[in-house]
């Protein structure tokens, strides 16, 4: 997932005396100034772009391949390669009217025979039997040149969603592959094609036959940023025009602040995620009494961490997903800080004694695992818990982990607490409920906020297999549990936070965070 990083900015790999000691910003001075291109900064090479495999730079990826369905703001289904779609036979049946006059970057018509290819190259696998498209698909049927029936064992649950994401569900050229069918080149439908790819940035023209609104500029020019303060310097010094996403070239919320009073557009919105703390009471017998649970919960302060750490620009969190994803539920309070409930909390649950509580001549210890790579700010936030949990008994101890330990320490759950992410739009809510919370689906490196399969595992295959009349009310119930039982504490609505340069107009953040925010932008001389 994550590719080596760049030592050399693009164009002076051959003169490496000249580089020592010049910061990026002044590298990219030196670049030739094109007033035509949008400058957008990405934390890491953009990888393999094959639509199919899970390697590349999402947002990367959506600016060759679209979707059928795209997902708008707010949940909206928009049409794109499809036009229209209707479900019948109790949503086992999905039928999809294709846009027409459409061709891929490389002339191939975007056609049924260009749909079936692709999905015969994910559908009904085991690599991608986590959507339940391909779990429960069972075969399609070409009616016309543009029409397309695709068949389930059963109802899918959130099938537009799952049609709408950037991987696997988009689509590949049929000529850009090699003889053995393995991908070669990102050729799709979308309005911008691939012409360069370095560990340094990639470079990318207009297609001047995409089928829709084309873009006021003809080139787009990523470049590989890794560190936030070379991105920020970028942007106060007009080298870059776009920095932001959590995905892309993440911002903090403090680094937000300095390019304000630096007079630098900032656009911030409450996004679809939300930073959720984990428990694992398999690895810490503590966290197996709910009291103690109760107690952490009420042992910290959102709205001070909220102010401090996030300038006010996180939104203090009761709930598992923000208003603005689709069955979020009803709200609940948000947990205010209580320090004399919760040593009241630990009492009952038998940690006594002044400074470190002990029980049983055990010492009330409790390991959070952050990753700055994963999670900007995330050290700073195990800070503050560590001093504000320790006012009330508890010794927080913290592991900072690299993206690469992450990845391998949150599946094997070796942590008492982690800080995760939930998914995020088009994949919520049933991306985070099924992948993070059911024991038995495998979701890779992204772990499980917490789990339970005798009490918590019922309630969320109910819910996916709930009918549409029923579906919110099953959801609801998986959120009651969770809040009930304290299984996991919700701590912040992630803000989304984007920045860009004083020549660029008609900004607005994406849809989602797997988006590259370009539509609607022009850019002055």
């Amino acid at each position: 997932m994550k590719p080596s990083r760049r030592t050399l900015l693009k164009g002076f790999a051959g003169v490496p005396a000249l580089l020592s000691g010049l910061s990026p910003a002044t590298l990219f001075a030196q670049e030739p100034d094109d007033h035509d291109a949008l400058r957008v900064a990405i934390a890491k090479p953009a990888g393999s772009l094959d639509p199919h495999k899970y390697i590349g730079l999402w947002a990367v990826q959506d600016l060759i391949f679209e979707p059928l369905i795209r997902y708008g703001h707010g949940g909206q289904m928009k049409p794109a390669l499809a036009t229209e779609w209707t479900l019948d036979e109790g949503g086992k049946l999905f039928r999809l009217k294709l846009r027409e006059n459409v061709t891929f970057q490389d002339g191939t018509p975007w056609d049924a025979s260009a749909m079936i290819w692709n999905l015969d190259r994910w559908m009904g696998k085991d690599a991608h039997n986590w959507m339940n498209a391909s779990r429960l698909f069972d075969g399609h049927r070409t009616l016309d040149s543009h029409t397309v029936e695709i068949r389930f064992k059963e109802p899918v649950l959130g099938l537009l969603y799952e049609f709408s994401y950037v991987r696997p569900s988009r689509f590949l050229s049929p000529k850009s592959v090699n003889q053995n069918g393995e991908y070669v080149n990102p050729v799709g439908t979308g309005p911008w094609i691939e012409e360069s790819a370095t560990n340094t940035g990639s470079d990318f023209k207009r297609f001047d036959g995409y089928w829709g609104d084309r873009p006021a500029f003809e080139h787009i020019e990523l470049k590989v940023l890794p560190d936030s303060r070379s991105r920020l310097a970028a942007l106060r010094a007009g080298e870059i025009d776009i920095s932001g996403g959590d995905f892309l070239a993440p911002i903090k919320a403090t680094e937000a602040k300095t390019l304000e009073s630096a007079g630098i557009p900032v656009v911030v919105e409450t996004g679809t995620m939300t930073i959720v703390l984990g428990f694992n009471p398999e690895r810490n017998e503590a966290l197996k009494d709910i009291k103690v649970r109760k107690a952490i919960n009420v042992g910290f302060d959102r709205t001070a961490i909220a102010k401090v750490l996030f300038q006010s620009l996180a939104e203090p969190a009761g709930n598992l997903f923000p208003p603005s994803v689709p069955m979020s539920g009803k709200r609940f309070e948000v947990p205010g800080r209580d320090p004399d409930a919760a040593k009241a909390l630990l009492e009952e649950a038998g940690w006594t004694g002044s400074g470190v509580r002990e029980k049983a001549g055990k010492q009330l210890s409790i390991e959070i695992v952050v990753s700055e790579e994963q999670m900007a700010g995330s050290r700073a936030l195990g800070e503050i818990l560590q001093a504000q949990l320790g006012e009330i008994g508890i010794e927080l101890t913290i592991r900072s982990v690299d993206h690469a330990s992450r990845h391998s320490d949150i599946p094997a759950r070796k942590f008492d607490m982690a800080l995760f992410y939930t998914l995020g739009a088009p994949y919520e809510p049933f991306g985070t409920l099924i992948g993070m919370l059911l024991s038995t689906f495998n979701n890779g490196v992204d772990g499980k906020l917490a789990v339970d399969a005798e009490h918590l595992d019922p309630l969320l295959l109910t819910a996916a297999s709930a009918s549409e009349d029923k579906v919110e009310a099953a959801t609801q119930a998986v959120y009651d549990w969770l809040h009930q039982e304290v299984a996991l504490l919700p701590l912040f609505f992630a803000p989304v936070i984007w920045a860009h340069s004083e020549r660029v107009t008609g900004f607005a953040a994406p849809a989602t965070e797997y988006d590259l925010p370009y539509e609607n932008v022009t850019l002055s001389a």
